[in-house]
């Protein structure tokens, strides 16, 4: 081959070589990008490219390893169980996974195989060999080994002309764009994790298969890392802690994805709800109720019908279609539209805690996190262009202030036109470039999302940060021109003509679902004093602190604690052992002295004890709570 020139991360190199991995000499380097487009180390050079290598520690590197991971964990399954039919495979945020057809289910017993086997195949050392075919050819090709869900695939791919890319290792083929790693031997660090059902392409019509999940990373001390970070999540999972603290439970009979609230979880919803509308009361919110049925029609003049309606539950009333509503915005606009409005009468600020339904789909149904019916702490504000960008600030003002009061980090990003949304060019650049506006005036930092706006107007979402360090979405903020203008909405203007207001949806929290799912996981049960659905229990030593015990209980009833009281007739070693087990904040425990100099002796779950007059306790209770 004559001597050409590339350049390599910005340095020029004269080569005769052939392929980049020939020039390249650093073992870290797993893939590259040429023209903007990742590619295997095995792409040919040409005079002039441009290559920036891929690191194997990188984001992309680690992308690159864990969907290498995924072929090899796809071709053990097919040595190991020859009846299973392989489907997709791609990297997620935190691994990989790959589906199969088969009609025996796979235990963690097949997982240990499935890992061993995949250990031998990556002492082997197998490289990763891109081939190109026709698709005629590829169809015959994965027909011929009974692979009829590759052959879906290739099909739905578009002209029969057109070639598709496959990836070859050892004995395993497989139907993918690619890149990946240069041979299975880069493979240092994986763990198979767990075996879910899971439909094809998503579909609860389709068949279902089965699910293999798995991690993998560059080193065997980050995949540690996340095994250690897997257990925290473990222990502090919402569904297990719910259970355990008797606040929520779910029931096949009435269906997946509906939440039921138990006592504690309804006091601790209900103090979530009240500390909502206090604030919102401080910033100038009217609170409004909207019904959950609504008209079809007004579905249809929305645009939900067209964007929304996969996943909307619907209902005929009278020989009329209504829609159950998956947002409370409607109402909201129809409040507004029963009456002349002028620009004096504006910025108006409905919130209502409205209940909303959405047809999830059965695969992604996450305990709390991600349920069909929720509560939305939904809020509209109706102003005029000249106040959108102080509307916008305000609104980020109160999310700083109400996440302060959880104590939550968070980061925000905006997320813009999606592909499939209603409303002008000219109307989502002013909507995107006032929330940008917005965020620059308050000096926050913030990422842009492409492409993940509602579809009816762009958004801010902030996404907070829990003890273990994930993020979780909750508050949003979106700017919308389009529905005043298809519900005809106006103001009378200084000038004495008809104008159409800006409209923001926005929630703080989100879905209170949701929220509660992230504090419980947050806080892992152990709730500031403020929200703690008990927040004392009062336990005599022996019967005869009985009564005295019962009347602390009544006091701090009286005085707005929330109390339990033990009197049963058990140590008072497992009575304390007992509500630290339920995480309450504090345990009173009367005996004979403290009955008999009218005091308490205050125990913390954190251990911490000392004797005090009921009033004393009183106070720091009514201290713990948020100034609103």
């Amino acid at each position: 081959m004559p001597q050409i020139t590339v350049t390599v991360d910005g340095k020029a190199i004269a080569t005769d070589e052939s392929t980049i991995k020939d020039i390249i000499k650093n073992k870290r380097t797993i893939a590259a990008r040429v023209n903007g487009n990742l590619v295997d180390l095995s792409f040919p050079l040409a005079d002039g490219l441009a290559i920036e290598t891929i690191d194997m520690e990188s984001d992309e590197g680690v992308h690159l390893i864990r969907h290498s991971t995924s072929h090899i964990m796809a071709e053990a399954v097919k040595l190991l169980f020859p009846d299973a039919r392989p489907t997709i495979g791609p990297s997620t945020q935190d691994g990989f996974y790959y589906d199969f057809d088969r009609d025996d289910s796979f235990s963690l017993e097949d997982l240990e195989k499935i890992e061993k086997k995949m250990q031998e195949l990556i002492e082997l050392d197998a490289p990763f060999v891109r081939k190109e075919m026709k698709k005629d050819e590829a169809v015959s090709f994965f027909k011929e080994k009974d692979e009829p869900y590759k052959v879906e695939i290739i099909n739905d791919l578009g002209d029969e002309g057109e070639k598709v890319s496959l990836y070859e290792q050892g004995s395993f083929v497989d139907l993918c764009r690619g890149p990946h790693v240069p041979s299975t031997g880069y493979i240092k660090a994986f763990k198979l994790l767990s075996v879910a059902g899971a439909y094809w392409r998503g579909d609860e019509r389709n068949k279902m298969l089965q699910r293999i999940y798995g991690t993998a990373f560059s080193t065997p001390k980050a995949l540690k890392v996340y095994l250690n970070f897997i257990e925290e999540a473990k222990k502090r999972d919402h569904r297990k802690i719910g259970k355990e603290l008797e606040l929520f439970m779910q029931s096949d009979e009435i269906g997946p994805g509906m939440i039921v609230y138990m006592p504690k979880g309804g006091r601790l919803r209900t103090l979530i709800e009240d500390f909502e509308k206090k604030i919102h009361f401080k910033k100038g919110y009217d609170i409004v109720y909207g019904p959950s049925i609504l008209r079809g029609k007004l579905w249809e003049t929305s645009g939900h019908m067209d964007n929304y309606k996969e996943n909307m539950y619907f209902t005929e009333v009278d020989n009329q279609i209504y829609g159950i509503k998956p947002m409370n915005c409607l109402s909201h606009i129809l409040i507004y539209k029963s009456k002349m409005r002028s620009y004096r009468d504006l910025p108006l600020r409905y919130f209502e805690l409205g209940n909303v339904t959405r047809h999830e789909k059965s695969g992604v149904i996450h305990g709390l996190m991600r349920t069909r019916q929720f509560t939305q702490d939904d809020a509209h504000i109706f102003c005029r262009p000249d106040q959108l960008i102080d509307e916008i600030t305000a609104i980020i003002d109160m999310v700083e202030e109400v996440m302060a009061v959880f104590k939550f980090e968070y980061e925000m990003e905006i997320s813009t036109r999606p592909g499939k949304s209603i409303g002008s060019d000219q109307d989502w650049e002013m909507a995107t470039n006032a929330l940008i506006d917005a965020l620059k005036k308050k000096g926050l930092p913030f990422d842009i999302n492409e492409g993940d706006g509602a579809f009816y107007g762009p958004k801010i979402d902030v996404k907070i940060k829990d003890a273990i360090g994930r993020s979780w979405q909750c508050a949003t903020i979106q700017c919308d021109f389009s529905l005043p203008e298809r519900f005809e909405m106006s103001f009378i203007g200084a000038d004495g003509e008809k104008h159409a207001p800006v409209m923001l949806h926005r929630v703080i929290l989100g879905s209170i679902e949701r929220f509660i799912g992230v504090l419980i996981e947050h806080y892992a049960g152990a709730f500031p004093v403020w929200i703690a659905p008990v927040q004392a229990v009062v336990m005599c030593i022996t019967d005869a602190q009985a009564e005295y015990a019962s009347l602390v209980a009544d006091t701090l009833r009286n005085n707005e604690v929330r109390v339990e009281l033990d009197t049963r007739n058990e140590k008072i070693g497992y009575k304390i052992r007992e509500a630290r087990l339920q995480k309450v904040p504090y345990m009173i425990v009367v005996g004979d002295r403290e009955m008999q100099d009218n005091t308490v002796a205050v125990r913390e779950r954190s251990g911490d004890q000392r004797v005090m007059k009921l009033e004393e306790f009183i106070s720091i209770v009514k201290d713990a709570e948020p100034v609103i």
